[in-house]
């Protein structure tokens, strides 16, 4: 019979754990979520610090275009003039989905979003130090239907072929 209670208080302290666990994640989604909104609604109204503050000291941010590949520095540098300005862009989630680590300390999502360039993926991988979540890797990419794929290559060949072979040759 102690045996018995014994094996019966394990279970339930391990199910406690096992919710608190579901609890904890469900909770850091909610941050995440309200992180990563904040975010775009820093950029739709051309707050710099709102939105720099939001990414980490040795965050990186990788553009559209093949040649954006930033650093936190210097894609706060390129930036800046458009903050400066009051209208920097204004993306809204579509759709999101945030997965984690097991040890909780780092997230990953990916996201659809409406902005000016219609739908585009931004995908990014988070870190969470002194509680609080910051983004380390963000990544925007232009969605190209499959359907006209073809129609978009020669259009994107007359700038990035270069590119190409630059990369080929370094």
């Amino acid at each position: 019979m102690k045996k018995l209670f014994i094996l019966f208080a394990f279970t339930i302290i391990g199910c406690s754990t096992t919710q608190n666990k579901v609890i904890n994640t469900n909770n850091e989604k909610t941050a995440i979520n309200t992180l990563l909104d904040d975010w775009h609604t820093a950029a739709a109204q051309a707050d710099f610090d709102g939105y720099f503050d939001k990414i980490a000291t040795d965050g990186y941010f990788i553009g559209t275009d093949a040649t954006e590949n930033w650093d936190k520095k210097a894609f706060s540098t390129f930036a800046k003039p458009y903050f400066d300005k009051g209208k920097a862009w204004n993306f809204k989630a579509l759709e999101r989905n945030i997965y984690f680590s097991n040890d909780g300390k780092t997230a990953w999502f990916d996201e659809l979003l409406d902005t000016w360039m219609k739908v585009c993926r931004g995908s990014g991988v988070l870190e969470k130090a002194d509680g609080k979540w910051k983004i380390k890797h963000y990544v925007l990419s232009m969605t190209v239907p499959n359907k006209v794929t073809k129609e978009i290559l020669p259009l994107k060949a007359k700038y990035e072929d270069v590119i190409i072979e630059e990369l080929k040759n370094q």
